[in-house]
């Protein structure tokens, strides 16, 4: 899975797809003798997917009162059909409804989804309590639960050890101005330092931005992108790109992980998805963390996929049942050893056999210090599709900083709702 937003579809549960069949409720009553059957849509199709499916197949091992289903298909698929299913009551028991948290304010809108009150401690709890406090607030409307955490990621700086001994560079970059001088000198020919997506991925240039202390909005909701803070952020990146050409300007998520597949690219910030990918491609690959910030503190980008419950579900106990099983300590344990993913509980923070695992420890060691993006910000979907990545595109084929900075500001603004 790259960056969350641009997948290679597989066949996770082929055949079932995401045909608007049966309805929330497992389609149809089971016998009185037999299990109680849910249905689940993801867009889980990358390097994580089988982690998932674990999940899935332990549960079902597990008892004998409920049997899941599980499909994966592209996040534009789910997307699309989703909504409207869950409004007439023809889509599953429980969704992924997108790789973005921030989504599940549309359907808390709509009244799709079944708030959740099934928490505890108890073993067929959700234990919320377990969880890391940002997941809890990102899916919390007016008081109430409506989400749990899929999974949680942070990003990673990956590269490729044998672009980085053929320049002289001993070892990964750890602050942001080794991190920029190393992009300069591994960037030679057709080869590039540091790639950098811009659209149809997780979202890397927030990053960028954080390291060098700028931010995209306030604590109300404006934008902060046209300030003196916000274009000082933003123009050491673009200067990169534009003047240095450490990145082919206008990549996709799956784009860049290409370039970094062939070896044509020495670095790129992504996920824990994505190291089987690059380890199949025969990379001699590297993963440190994130460098430190211009402020000597490190900071990354925190990931997670909401995972919520139908409304109209005709098995709500059931369902956050599973949910459950799926946010417990074991099944977490399992999933973040199979998929390198950090956990999304507490509790397993010093877990012996996580903290062995090279790639877990990596992307585990930065959960302190991540950062959600664009955290409960009103309609913050729409802040990064209209106003985000259309800055970035501008910004990397030459409008100016104030140009550039000055329209997104206010289209932020108006998209928020921001009276500063």
């Amino acid at each position: 899975m790259h960056h969350r937003k641009a997948f290679t579809a597989v066949a996770v549960a082929a055949a079932v797809g995401l045909a608007l069949t049966g309805c929330s409720g497992g389609g149809g009553s089971p016998e009185a003798s037999g299990p109680v059957q849910l249905t689940v849509w993801t867009g889980f199709t990358g390097g994580d997917a089988p982690g998932y499916e674990q999940i899935v197949k332990d549960f079902n091992a597990s008892q004998s009162k409920i049997n899941v289903t599980m499909t994966a298909e592209p996040w534009d698929t789910i997307q699309q059909k989703l909504p409207s299913a869950w409004l007439t009551g023809q889509g599953p028991d429980i969704a992924a409804p997108a790789p973005d948290p921030n989504v599940i304010a549309q359907y808390v809108e709509t009244k799709s989804v079944l708030p959740i009150t099934k928490t505890g401690t108890g073993t067929t709890d959700i234990n919320v309590d377990s969880f890391a406090p940002a997941l809890v607030n990102e899916f919390t409307y007016d008081d109430t639960l409506y989400a749990v955490p899929a999974n949680y990621a942070t990003l990673s700086l990956y590269y490729n050890k044998a672009l980085f001994q053929a320049a002289g560079i001993s070892s990964p970059p750890t602050t942001v101005d080794e991190l920029k001088a190393d992009a300069k000198k591994l960037t030679n020919g057709d080869t590039y330092g540091l790639v950098l997506a811009d659209n149809n991925t997780i979202q890397m240039w927030p990053v960028l931005q954080w390291l060098e202390g700028g931010d995209v909005v306030d604590s109300k909701n404006c934008s902060v992108l046209g300030t003196a803070e916000g274009k000082a952020s933003l123009k050491p990146w673009v200067d990169l790109v534009v003047n240095d050409k450490i990145s082919p300007v206008g990549l996709t998520g799956a784009e860049a992980d290409a370039l970094f597949s062939a070896g044509k690219a020495a670095m790129e910030i992504n996920g824990p998805w994505a190291a089987p990918g690059y380890k199949s491609a025969g990379i001699d690959l590297g993963i440190a963390a994130v460098p430190k910030a211009t402020n000597g503190k490190p900071v990354t980008l925190g990931s997670t996929a909401p995972l919520a419950i139908s409304a109209k579900t005709k098995h709500p106990d059931e369902a956050q049942e599973f949910l459950a099983y799926w946010t417990g300590k074991a099944a977490q344990k399992t999933f973040s050893l199979a998929s390198g993913f950090p956990s999304l509980r507490t509790d397993l923070a010093d877990d012996p056999d996580l903290a062995a695992d090279p790639v877990v420890s990596i992307f585990a060691s930065q959960v302190p210090d991540s950062r959600l993006y664009l955290p409960q910000v009103p309609k913050g979907t729409q802040v990064d599709t209209d106003a985000y990545v259309p800055l970035i595109g501008n910004l990397t084929r030459g409008t100016s900083l104030d140009d550039a900075t000055a329209t997104a500001s206010t289209t932020i603004d108006q998209i928020t709702g921001c009276s500063s």
